[in-house]
């Protein structure tokens, strides 16, 4: 409690929350205005080309797409408040009903791709730094390299051609059954799941480096290195604790990264999670649908980010310290 007292930790706080709520207001508007302005609406995608225009008024009616844009948003915003999301125009089912279930599924995947990432390209990157110019961190620098230079689809396209097609160990596509065996549902997560580790482990591996070798550069670290003490301890119980705070920052972006990302790799493995509905919400126009999960990625995003922010602050103490001058 007495840590949370503390003004700069408190307006630290309040002030994220606030520009949160904010950012996400904004964001479900220009999700909506987005979704609203691409050629046809629900009433088209649903009916299709050989529809009379007065079946597609009806249904517009009965779906209340004939009411102004802002009529429209405001409505859908007082019941999402109040934790109504709508019913989706495509099914006529409830938002809600069909939104949980994708969202368990996608946590299972970022979830499962950060629980091997962290770690793995953490301490890699602790690797590389102990090993600083020698072939070790050369190699680790140059596949990462690699690897952030290539989209995620394009990993996810070939990771399907070597491991499902050529030598056929994994199924190309990764539609699951919540109901199904713990062995399907490994054999299906696989390579979703490596080409998020293979994509987010670059940004992670580099960036530890990059943090600890700057702790590196400082006087004490020199002091320590003229005194004889061997390099790997004093990055392992000197310049990786005053690292933390980067680090611990690093981690927590990268998990935003990959909520994000899955966007993406849902769409190429037809996992059946909350990307790869939106994706389909799209097609279909089904505005609450598409709105529910921009409203909710970007919740989990900015989330993320302010517990980034917030364990970088309480990792270093320096920062919790009031300025001077107030």
């Amino acid at each position: 409690m007495t840590l949370f007292a503390n003004s700069p930790v408190k307006s630290f706080v309040v002030t994220r929350v606030a520009s949160g709520l904010v950012s996400i207001f904004f964001i479900s508007f220009l999700v909506f205005l987005g979704t609203s302005m691409l050629p046809g609406d629900a009433a088209n995608a649903l009916l299709g080309q050989n529809a009379t225009p007065e079946t597609v008024l009806a249904l517009r009616t009965e779906l209340g797409l004939d009411q102004p844009l802002p009529v429209r948003y405001f409505h859908w915003l007082g019941n999402a408040l109040h934790g109504d999301f709508g019913t989706s125009l495509s099914n006529s089912q409830p938002v809600i009903n069909l939104l949980v279930p994708r969202l368990i599924n996608s946590l299972i995947l970022a979830f499962s791709a950060a629980a091997i990432v962290l770690p793995l390209a953490v301490g890699v990157g602790l690797l590389a730094a102990i090993n600083r110019g020698k072939a070790i961190d050369t190699a680790t620098g140059s596949i990462s390299a690699i690897f952030l230079s290539m989209p995620s689809f394009l990993i996810g396209y070939l990771l399907v051609f070597i491991f499902a097609v050529k030598l056929g160990l994994f199924p190309p596509l990764s539609m699951v059954r919540s109901s199904a065996s713990l062995p399907t549902w490994i054999s299906a997560l696989t390579l979703p799941v490596l080409t998020l580790v293979l994509v987010a482990q670059a940004h992670v591996m580099k960036l530890t480096r990059a943090a600890v070798l700057g702790v590196m550069s400082s006087d004490y670290i020199l002091m320590a290195e003229t005194k004889g003490i061997p390099r790997n301890r004093i990055i392992l119980k000197h310049a990786l604790p005053n690292a933390l705070s980067p680090i611990v920052s690093i981690c927590m972006i990268t998990m935003a990264y990959l909520i994000v990302d899955v966007v993406v790799i849902e769409a190429v493995f037809n996992y059946p999670g909350m990307g790869k509905l939106m994706v389909d919400a799209v097609a279909y126009r089904d505005i609450p649908m598409v709105l529910a999960c921009g409203v909710l990625f970007s919740t989990i995003f900015i989330s993320l980010n302010f517990t980034a922010d917030l364990l970088a602050m309480l990792v270093n103490p320096r920062q919790r310290l009031p300025k001077k001058g107030n």
